[in-house]
């Protein structure tokens, strides 16, 4: 059995099992060979509950231990939400990158609107952080008149709107192809002369919008919030140290999936030449730094809210109200955490982390 690259929007990494190749730029069919199908649904499935895990942690000390009373705390609740959403994925991408889906055409539609949307807000919301981060420490005195929880459900609400119409136009083509004994859970239009065109023209979209915009935005405000932190009298290391974790991650996680993007819609176009062992690279590329990708929505919670004293007393809090007898050594060990912060260096690290 041949497997062929008819792999849906950003869901690049899943390919499926099929002895037809309708959108083919080739002559022939090309041979992508199965090896997704081993190492891609492990890693859904590790993200998933790691993921799941955390992001729930946050949801659950937000919402019960601590008061939603300004844009960094909804701009935090709302991110967590919005990487819960890309998380749901992923355990139908880990059975689709392994077999065919199986999941039905409404189950496609739903499971690929939440896919866009979460894949957009998630970025949208790193972008809001970091200017909520820039404004608290570059303009303090300003900052304390606008950076309110009213302004920041507006700002939410902007996000929201803006991530579902950065999900146009795949929300428009949502839908089941059937290629002999195989489903493809599809994002594009299922005609071979509007199909490569739509996807190559949201890849360039995906690059613009997923990539440019946002690491133009976050990269002024970081370089703004590190100069601003050098200059300032109380400790700092930690601080300006979290700051580039944040931005380095960032990177690391976007960047090479950008850039395979990239490639994957510089072949569609005809500028690449349309050769087979290029084509099973670029897919191959896709496949892997997908996968990197989808690791961000894991380590969102250790970047911008584990690491905040104030989520560590609110988290403490919640422990000590717990009445299970299997808590009280966490209890003894997190009211001996909680007494041992040091003022000083709260200050610094709770700007740093905007929470």
């Amino acid at each position: 059995m041949t497997t062929m690259n008819t792999s849906s929007g950003p869901w690049e990494g899943a390919t499926i099992s099929s002895t037809e190749y309708d959108y083919s730029d080739f002559v022939s069919p090309c041979e992508y060979g199965p090896h997704a199908s081993w190492f891609l649904p492990v890693l859904y499935s590790l993200f998933f509950v790691v993921g799941f895990l955390g992001n729930m942690l946050v949801l659950w000390v937000m919402l019960r231990g601590a008061q939603i009373k300004s844009m960094t705390d909804v701009s935090l609740l709302n991110l967590a939400i919005a990487d819960l959403l890309l998380i749901f994925t992923l355990p139908f991408l880990a059975h689709y990158a392994r077999d065919t889906w199986v999941f039905g055409s409404t189950m496609c539609t739903l499971v690929l609107s939440v896919y866009y949307v979460g894949f957009y807000a998630g970025i949208f919301f790193i972008v809001l952080m970091s200017i909520d981060r820039y404004l608290a420490i570059v303009h303090a005195v300003f900052a304390l008149r606008i950076r309110t929880k009213a302004l920041g459900i507006l700002a939410s609400m902007i996000v929201w709107m803006l991530a579902v119409a950065g999900s146009f136009p795949e929300l428009l083509y949502l839908g089941v192809e059937t290629f002999g004994k195989e489903s493809v859970c599809s994002a594009y239009p299922k005609t071979k002369e509007s199909h490569n065109e739509v996807r190559s023209a949201a890849f360039i979209k995906m690059n613009v919008l997923g990539m440019l915009i946002p690491l133009s935005i976050v990269g002024f405000c970081y370089s703004m919030v590190l100069r601003k932190l050098q200059t300032l009298q109380t400790s700092k290391k930690r601080a300006i140290r979290l700051v580039v974790v944040v931005m380095v991650v960032f990177l690391c996680c976007w960047i090479p999936y950008n850039i395979a993007v990239l490639l994957k819609a510089l072949e569609l176009k005809h500028i690449l030449p349309s050769e087979c062992e290029l084509s099973k690279r670029i897919q191959m590329m896709l496949q892997v730094t997908e996968a990197v990708a989808y690791s961000h929505s894991c380590l969102n919670p250790f970047l911008y809210v584990f690491v905040g004293e104030k989520f560590k007393k609110h988290l403490t809090r919640l422990f000590l109200q717990m009445p299970c007898v299997h808590v009280q050594g966490m209890k003894r060990y997190t009211t001996q955490v909680s007494g041992s912060v040091d003022p000083q260096t709260e200050s610094v690290a709770e700007l740093s982390v905007a929470i």
